[in-house]
């Protein structure tokens, strides 16, 4: 028999069965026939049904591994984005410190070409001085020497 056929059977041993007094409702039935049918009913069940069944009462570990996988899965996703912060922080601040470091360096930079430019200039400036005297010192020896290679215009008459 089928599972249809059965529950059939257990309609008609319900209809079949003694009416109370008073309670139309309410039948006197033999309990080992039905028993004997729901075993029927139960051996006679398709595999899905057993499956669907397993599945069913296999549900609540379902869950609870999904939920300990899924509770697995945030807490490695907020430790990386701890990290990532983190990281992002190091960046940031090691960016900001070379941007010091730059920027020191540039002043420094500024600094000792400022400097450098005084103390050529200084030089330049000496060395002018000197290229002065030396000039002035050699016009007048030209002119000594010119001097003293002239014959004297009164001593000839």
């Amino acid at each position: 028999m089928n599972v249809e056929e059965l529950l059939e059977l257990m309609e008609e041993t319900l209809e079949a069965g003694t009416a109370v007094p008073f309670a139309a409702s309410k039948r006197v039935v033999d309990v080992d026939r039905m028993r004997d049918i729901i075993d029927e009913v139960r051996n006679n069940l398709p595999d899905e049904v057993r499956e669907s069944k397993k599945i069913v009462n296999d549900r609540e570990q379902i869950m609870k591994n999904a939920r300990i996988e899924s509770e697995s899965i945030i807490q490695q996703a907020e430790e990386k984005a701890r990290n990532l912060t983190g990281e992002q922080e190091i960046v940031r601040r090691s960016q900001q410190y070379a941007a010091e470091i730059v920027t020191k360096a540039q002043a420094q930079a500024k600094e000792l070409s400022r400097n450098a430019t005084v103390y050529c200039e200084g030089i330049l400036k000496n060395s002018e001085e000197v290229l002065a005297r030396s000039v002035a010192d050699i016009k007048n020896v030209r002119m000594n020497l010119r001097s003293a290679a002239r014959p004297n215009r009164g001593q000839q008459k």
